[in-house]
């Protein structure tokens, strides 16, 4: 396991041959806060099976399912193109990256041809941080830091930057200018089996912004967070977290409604910060898997960020849960 990102990390790294669950994924996450509009680009490569599974999301409001969305693209079955090289890449679902400069620079472009496009740039802000060196994470070291999301996480960084660019929803043209973060891993990816994981950050300008991946219990209703990995990035220099912990107050079907934090950098700083979720909507990344994200709005020493709040269940999971949920309210009744 490489303890430090490469240039040669943003192209596909060589799969483990006898997992045909191996995945490799770029995620895109941005958003018009005046807009409350949050959009989602996502690929996840089956590089053993050549197929690709691709989501383009776009949400400005509170959508309890898919199609309540501003829009929404779902294709799991995507041929991957004969020598594709995943810094540069075109899907025939109509998504474009390409990677300007590796673990620095992605443009990315999508048009259905039917009046929904998008037209952004990203340039990092910070280099990209790496989950798995103790140099970069001192969570590394600890029980919670050896957090993979099961294996789909073997090889992972997490990277905060600048996106501009427009995105137009069935004709109307909605400027992007932002501060987000996107994420890059491989590993195999099991359909069953990875644990709950909330992915989540609060940007407040291009000199400070926080990211965190918190595990927690569904059977406590997720409400306590438990760090195992994450950042500040301030002026452009990374703070690895060492200690940190969360509490969320949930919406029905286990949407963010609100967020408190606690943690603490390498160098001792305590930051807490607060969220109020400004949207919902259940992203189904790939088979029987359900995020269900929210845009947030986030309060820290006085300033206000937004970022979004991702929190993972897998469907077998939430049937289980909701008929444990419906047999309380029977013997409460």
């Amino acid at each position: 396991m490489m303890e430090m990102i490469q240039d040669c990390d943003a192209e596909f790294h060589a799969p483990d041959k006898d997992k045909l669950n191996w995945a490799e994924t770029n995620f895109f996450g941005f958003y018009n806060a005046e807009e409350k509009l949050n959009v989602g680009v996502y690929a996840l490569f089956r590089t053993n099976l050549r197929t690709v599974n691709s989501t383009i999301c776009m949400n400005s409001g509170f959508a309890a399912a898919p199609w309540q969305a501003d829009y929404v693209d779902y294709q799991s079955v995507i041929p991957m193109p004969e020598g594709c090289s995943l810094l540069d890449y075109t899907l025939a679902n109509g998504l474009s990256v390409r990677c300007v400069e590796p673990n620095m620079v992605w443009e990315i472009r999508f048009d259905d041809g039917e009046g929904t496009a998008i037209d952004v740039t990203y340039r990092s802000l910070m280099p990209a941080f790496d989950i798995h060196d103790p140099q970069m994470d001192p969570m590394v070291g600890a029980h919670a830091g050896k957090f993979a999301w099961g294996t789909a996480y073997n090889g992972h960084f997490d990277q905060t930057g600048h996106f501009v660019g427009t995105v137009t929803l069935r004709g109307k043209r909605i400027p992007i200018d932002c501060i987000s973060t996107m994420d890059h891993s491989w590993g195999p990816r099991p359909e069953r089996g990875a644990p709950n994981m909330s992915w989540l950050h609060a940007h407040f300008s291009k000199d400070l912004a926080v990211h965190a991946i918190f595990s927690f219990d569904p059977e406590q209703n997720a409400r306590d967070l438990s760090l195992t990995h994450g950042y500040v990035v301030e002026r452009g220099e990374v703070f690895g977290l060492k200690a940190g912990h969360g509490h969320t107050v949930r919406l029905r079907d286990r949407f963010a409604d609100q967020v408190e934090l606690e943690l603490t950098d390498r160098t001792g700083r305590v930051w807490k910060l607060a969220a109020k979720g400004l949207t919902t909507f259940p992203w189904q990344c790939w088979a029987n898997m359900v995020a269900f994200n929210v845009l947030a709005r986030w309060e820290m020493d006085g300033q206000t960020g937004y970022g979004e709040i991702q929190d993972f269940f897998e469907l077998p999971q939430l049937t289980r849960l909701n008929a444990q949920d419906a047999t309380r309210v029977v013997a409460a009744a």
